[in-house]
């Protein structure tokens, strides 16, 4: 009873303590997500308030442009004859007809010449003889100045813009003025409905022109942010501040934004004031995508590392067994090991044997070679032996008859002999000895040179003629000079059992020299059978029971060149070189291609 009311507590603890961790997440992700909601939306005012900016700003500048048209028109007027003559009671017939073609041409709403007094003399739409000394921008270019403003023009319109500009006599003295007006309602005309919803007060607050028709003549309370309407009621309108940004809520009508960004730009110009309201509401969507997204993700890797804790859990139970059974695997493998290692130890003892048994065999083949050509290499030593005897002989008795110098000559004969023994037995001594030197660097033409010396008697026994020019000057590759040597004297005494039996006997040896360095044997023997199969072990074309060997040479010869990172290939002429010109019209051709070695190379 005691153990299960132990496991019930514990159970409950662990239950509090979950549903604790589970409300500190929530308030994290909340805290977390409100975070990114205000820098977002912060950020997203700040984008809001540039572009505001840039938009107030060519509504502005499009604004001053097309009313400075009329500006200039104005004072292009104010030196024009036809004004100076209505000034000077000229043409009156004409002056109205004049002032009409103006109008129409520049989209004006009414040109007027004024006098010194501000009494109309000439206007297409006003009468004749009204009084506009009242007017400021009247009374400011009757000083000498450009003068401007704003106000109605009834009965035309009631709202127009007005440019007038002086109209100087010869002696620079003041003789009138011309009065251009403009009519605002064709100018906002072109920008209603366009966004923003943007709009241009003058000195008073009250709304002269704007894309909203419904915001004309609305106007600002005094010391106080927002609009009200010309009948003074009350609308729904809140200011505040966000980080600098005033941001005015408004519920003006559908083509107002309910929640905007406002800002202002002077134009002291035109003496308005640039305002612009930018909807917020994209900015705040944006940032509660945002917020949600930080939310949505938080949740979700609240909810991957829940299940991630639980999978622990069940995993560390479950590693609880598997330590186990690793436990007795351990014992087997150790077992195993053991087991393995001496499967290598045999294995590394079996490859050195191996290779023991490829150097004998290497070995094998070169003493199998010297006793193919022992006959030849004794004939070669028996005749010099002979002629040093018969030399020997005859400087005794030029000595014994006081001729000196024919005794000099038959001992310098002997000397060379002498040397050219010396040189053979040098060679086969070479050729013999078992290398173990490492892959160096050789003169290829002197180990050609050093073959065909080791076989020409053999050569000169069967019947063949050997073509070989030697080139003038070393050239130097990769490989071992013995074991090199080897596999030259196996291809020159291959070919020429392959060709035993032909008419015709030839052995062509060439060096070429290029990116590697290839030395060829080409034969006319009857070609090879199996050229895939020539470099096999035990491969041979020659009968059973020949004294000539059991097929290994080229395949020591294979493992010798690859050794030396280099390739040899045979082939039938008929395949390799169809224009061979071959007696027979057959024979093989062998190629060892090595490794160049550079001259510098060789010096260092």
């Amino acid at each position: 009873m005691q153990g299960g009311l132990c496991k019930i507590d514990a159970m409950n603890t662990f239950l509090r303590g979950r549903i604790a961790t589970l409300l500190v997440f929530l308030i994290t992700v909340l805290g977390l997500a409100t975070g990114v909601w205000r820098y977002a939306y912060l950020q997203g005012l700040d984008q809001l308030h540039a572009r505001g900016e840039a938009d107030l700003s060519l509504a502005s500048d499009r604004l001053v442009g097309q009313l400075q048209r009329y500006r200039d028109l104005a004072v292009f007027l104010a030196d024009h004859p036809q004004v100076h003559d209505i000034l000077s009671d000229q043409t009156p017939g004409r002056a109205r007809d004049f002032l009409q073609d103006v109008a129409d041409k520049s989209a004006a709403l009414d040109v007027r010449v004024v006098d010194v007094q501000g009494r109309v003399l000439a206007s297409p739409q006003s009468a004749p003889g009204a009084v506009l000394i009242d007017q400021p921008f009247v009374r400011r270019a009757l000083r000498g100045a450009l003068g401007w403003g704003h106000g109605p023009s009834l009965p035309l319109t009631d709202r127009a813009y007005f440019h007038a500009a002086p109209v100087f006599g010869d002696a620079g003295q003041i003789k009138g003025a011309v009065v251009v007006s403009t009519d605002l309602n064709g100018i906002d005309y072109d920008w209603r409905g366009s966004n923003p919803a943007a709009f241009f007060t003058d000195n008073a607050g009250v709304v002269q022109i704007a894309n909203r028709s419904e915001l004309l003549f609305w106007q600002r309370p005094q010391g106080q942010p927002g609009l009200i309407p010309p009948d003074q009621s009350a609308v729904n309108f809140s200011a505040s501040f966000v980080q600098g940004n005033e941001i005015w809520k408004m519920g003006w009508g559908p083509y107002i934004p309910y929640e905007a960004l406002h800002l202002t730009k002077s134009l002291p110009v035109i003496g308005l004031t640039g305002e612009v309201l930018l909807d917020i509401a994209p900015a705040r969507r944006l940032a509660v995508a945002q917020a949600s997204a930080v939310a949505a993700l938080c949740l979700a890797f609240g909810a991957l590392l829940f299940l991630a804790t639980e999978r622990r859990r069940a995993l560390s139970q479950a590693n609880i067994k598997l330590e186990r059974q690793v436990a007795k695997r351990t014992a087997a493998l150790n077992a195993s090991n053991l087991e393995l290692r001496h499967e290598a130890a045999e294995r590394e003892e079996a490859q050195a044997a191996l290779r023991r048994a490829q150097a004998d065999l290497v070995q094998a083949g070169k003493l199998s070679a010297l006793g193919q050509m022992s006959a030849g290499i004794s004939h070669e030593l028996n005749q010099p032996l002979m002629a040093i005897r018969s030399f020997a002989e005859n400087a005794v008795h030029f000595i014994a008859r006081d001729k000196p110098e024919r005794a000099a000559d038959n001992l310098s004969r002997i000397s060379e002999m002498a040397e050219r023994m010396a040189r053979i037995i040098q060679n086969l001594r070479a050729f013999a000895r078992q290398e173990s030197m490492p892959q160096k660097r050789v003169d290829v033409v002197r180990i050609v040179a050093s073959a065909v010396e080791l076989t020409e008697t053999y050569l000169r026994e069967v019947g063949v003629t050997l073509v070989y020019d030697a080139p003038p000057n070393a050239v130097w590759v990769h490989g071992g000079e013995v074991r090199l040597g080897q596999v030259f004297v196996n291809l020159i005494t291959n070919a020429s059992d392959a060709m035993a039996g032909r008419a015709t006997r030839r052995l062509t040896i060439q060096i070429a020299e290029g990116d590697s360095v290839v030395v060829s044997f080409q034969d006319t023997g009857p070609g090879i059978e199996m050229p895939d199969k020539v470099f096999d072990p035990f491969y041979t074309t020659k009968s059973v029971g020949s004294s000539s060997g059991m097929g290994l040479g080229l395949s020591i010869s294979y493992g010798i060149v690859q050794s030396f990172g280099g390739q040899i290939r045979g082939s039938n002429l008929e395949t390799a070189n169809p224009d061979a010109n071959s007696l027979d019209g057959g024979g093989a051709m062998f190629s060892v291609q090595l490794e160049r070695a550079d001259e510098v190379e060789v010096a260092a």
